[in-house]
């Protein structure tokens, strides 16, 4: 008997143990932490464990992306022609000299199962023969259907022996910052090749471009010129086009024109042969100007308007100058490439609705945007805009195109605010045919020209 009580007794006090120990060290597995003297004090934050580093990286998935774009992004290849001294005579006079080929390549993107492919205006400038390589390494002549210098976007195209994998215009402006995307290029004729990154911003401008940027820092590289960057859906939402670099490689920092323009420069060029600018007809001071700083509008957020551009869609919608654009349709204009941006996607007839602050009240107006109305020309580098109806009046003519702008080398010659009627007695409608038949002008012939002054005189000039 009293060895059953001692074995249960043993037993009552093992057990005790045993449920102490299960409370003491199992049961409360919440971590405390003690400091003493001047130790770094530890906080408790949360009981949840974190996630791996690599763990989050499984949250997005880049292989369907990679494998709908790889196919569909080409090599371009551009030779072109050049000619260099064989001699002191030549070297001095220009003359003769030898014909020595040049090679430049990129990437492009085939939009059309048929063989259309984007790609930018600087990959195939001045090629005298285009060859287009595919990612099966199967190499075909390619033809310059058009080219737009401007939005640097340039459309080619390939006669295959079959149907092509081809990428769709995404919607650009649907593209967030921190988004991630991939951006895909044929440098170096070794099969496409994909890098990821995020979007940086939006709206970029950049040095010497009057349009704006998606910035991402996928890493691209300046073979990678014309091709894709898209969502993780396979999106294509813009062509790459730049870097900024001190040393002409990748350092984080790449640029692609936004899938908008480019579809809307696309279309252009097939239906009209080129390019059609719908322009708001406002012009805004450059912020970080001493005129900007000393007006008090260099914090300003939107796009504050300097000057309304005579017969404009802004100067018949009565917009003013002291307006400040804060949106046009559904997009919130912060600066100027806000608004240039989206007015790329637009051509003239398109009605947009331009938010403005006007003395402090906040005024939707619809306004038409109109035909490009000034352009340089050409050769001589002339600034010419399409007459207005006063002008109309004051020449008393309905033809030619009035000098707004005149380099040094013809200031001589008192150009500025006279109106071009002829050249080489085909007469000028307006700046797009002044823009065609400048462009015909060779530097090595005489050109004579008709023009008019406020007074009704007509006279001729011939340049050399």
């Amino acid at each position: 008997m009293k060895r059953i009580a001692s074995l249960l007794l043993v037993a009552i006090f093992g057990g005790a143990i045993a449920l102490g120990a299960y409370v003491l060290f199992v049961e409360n597995t919440k971590p405390v932490f003690t400091t003493t003297g001047n130790e770094m004090p530890i906080f408790q934050t949360s009981n949840n464990t974190a996630a791996s580093p690599a763990s989050g990286l499984n949250v997005v998935d880049f292989t369907s992306a990679a494998e709908k774009t790889v196919n569909a992004v080409v090599h371009v290849k551009n030779m072109t022609i050049s000619s260099e001294p064989s001699s002191l005579l030549d070297f001095f006079y220009g003359s003769g000299g030898r014909q020595v080929p040049q090679i430049g390549t990129g990437s492009g993107v085939i939009i059309s199962s048929d063989g259309y492919i984007v790609t930018n205006n600087h990959v195939i400038a001045k090629a005298s023969e285009l060859k287009v390589t595919l990612n099966n390494n199967k190499t075909y002549d390619a033809e310059l259907i058009g080219s737009d210098p401007n939005t640097d976007i340039a459309l080619i195209k390939i006669d295959a022996d079959n149907i092509l994998p081809y990428l769709a215009f995404g919607d650009s402006d649907n593209t967030k910052v921190g988004e991630w995307v991939l951006a895909v290029g044929n440098p170096f004729n070794l099969t496409s090749t994909v890098t990821a990154g995020i979007v940086s911003a939006k709206a970029r401008a950049l040095s010497g471009a009057d349009q704006s940027f998606i910035q991402t820092d996928a890493a691209v590289n300046p073979g990678n010129s014309g091709g894709a960057l898209v969502n993780t859906n396979g999106d294509l939402i813009g062509i790459n086009t730049a870097i900024t670099s001190q040393t002409g490689s990748y350092v984080g920092y790449s640029f692609a024109v936004p899938s908008n323009i480019a579809k809307k420069v696309v279309g252009d060029i097939l239906e009209f042969g080129n390019v059609q600018k719908g322009l708001l007809g406002i012009t805004a001071p450059g912020l970080k100007t001493p005129y900007a700083i000393e007006k008090g509008i260099n914090e300003i957020e939107g796009v504050y308007i300097d000057g309304i551009e005579e017969g404009s869609g802004a100067a018949d919608a009565k917009l003013m100058k002291g307006d400040i654009i804060k949106q046009v349709d559904d997009i919130k204009v912060r600066k100027f490439a806000d608004l240039t941006g989206y007015l790329s996607t637009k051509r003239p007839g398109d009605i947009v609705a331009v938010s403005i602050e006007r003395d402090g009240d906040l005024l939707e107006v619809p306004v038409t945007l109109k035909k490009l109305q000034q352009v340089e020309l050409p050769v001589m580098g002339l600034e010419v805009r399409n007459l207005s109806e006063n002008d109309k009046k004051i020449y008393k003519t309905d033809k030619g195109v009035k000098v707004t702008g005149v380099p040094e080398t013809y200031r001589e010659y008192d150009l500025e605010g006279k109106v071009i009627l002829e050249v080489n007695g085909e007469t000028i409608d307006d700046i797009q045919e002044a823009r065609f038949l400048f462009g015909r002008i060779s530097r090595n012939s005489k050109t004579l020209f008709t023009i008019i002054n406020k007074d009704g005189e007509r006279m001729r000039y011939i340049f050399q």
